[in-house]
């Protein structure tokens, strides 16, 4: 029988089997051990029964995957979804540009989602999209509390597993719970099954939403370091600084002191958002001074 990982803690996987809508506990195979390889959510995996009545088996063999991430670790993502509140709390847009740094440097598509949209102005929204939009990712606005822009949410999401990630306070959670609701499996059965608590995170865990559709919960986040790459890569993983960085004057331009720079002359004429642009500073700036420690 065939699955997908769903939550992995303490030993102990949860696989999701589609055609049989059951999750079965199970313990991986002694052999992932000695092949120095973890199955992780995401995961595709072929398991044997041990005990139908009890949901008990064992992983067998994990399926090729097609990627997999470090940062949450999962396998098998089609694209991230980071959300954030519009207001109350305010978006901290540098923490957004960390999140999709990284996930560019992965190879991951993001889509941008603003929760709480009842909560501001058609003009702060148009403010709060342009650059975003100008860098080339989808934007979306919703509201879980109104139930606004679910719809068209769960059409971005149709078909795919995307990985959720957002920092505290900005309505993760009641967004998950109200693409779930009703719609494919109870959250209450997952939780059952598996003790996690409808509000609260704290590993992550791989969500059903309809056939062939997947949500990854993850832990909200408060702080990403990109310690892990140099400051000269870092204009790659800002798509509107990527596709202008060879009309540049200079070869190896920075896009920061540099004259007759494509990247600052596309910021003075608002092609690119100022908020973007400061963020590649400051992150440059902090990948710069990683070298003195």
């Amino acid at each position: 029988m065939q699955g997908k990982i769903i939550r992995g803690i303490a030993g102990f996987y949860y696989v999701y089997c589609e055609e049989r809508e059951k999750i079965y506990e199970c313990k991986a195979k002694g052999v992932f051990r000695k092949n120095n390889q973890k199955p992780l959510p995401g995961d595709d995996v072929e398991l044997e029964i041990l005990d139908e009545e009890k949901e008990k088996g064992n992983i067998s063999r994990i399926l090729p995957r097609k990627n997999s991430l470090i940062r949450p670790a999962v396998a098998n993502i089609d694209q991230a979804l980071v959300i954030f509140a519009a207001a109350s709390p305010e978006p901290n847009k540098n923490l957004l540009d960390r999140f999709l740094v990284m996930m560019e440097k992965q190879g991951i598509p993001s889509v941008v989602c603003f929760n709480k949209k009842d909560l501001v102005s058609k003009e702060q929204m148009e403010e709060l999209k342009a650059p975003y939009e100008a860098a080339g990712y989808p934007v979306l606005f919703v509201s879980a509390r109104e139930k606004e822009g679910i719809h068209e949410l769960k059409q971005v999401l149709s078909g795919k597993t995307t990985t959720v990630a957002g920092p505290s306070g900005v309505g993760k959670s009641s967004l998950i719970n109200e693409l779930q609701d009703g719609i494919f499996m109870q959250t209450g059965e997952i939780s059952s099954k598996i003790e996690r608590g409808r509000h609260t995170t704290r590993h992550t865990e791989l969500i059903p939403v309809e056939e062939g559709t997947f949500i990854l919960d993850t832990p909200g986040f408060s702080s990403i370091q990109l310690f892990d790459m140099e400051k000269e890569e870092l204009g790659n993983y800002f798509p509107e600084i990527k596709e202008r960085m060879f009309d540049c004057r200079f070869t190896g331009c920075a896009h920061y002191k540099e004259p007759d720079c494509a990247v600052t002359r596309a910021v003075k004429e608002g092609k690119i958002g100022k908020s973007r642009y400061e963020n590649y500073i400051l992150l440059y700036e902090e990948l710069k001074d990683k070298k003195k420690y």
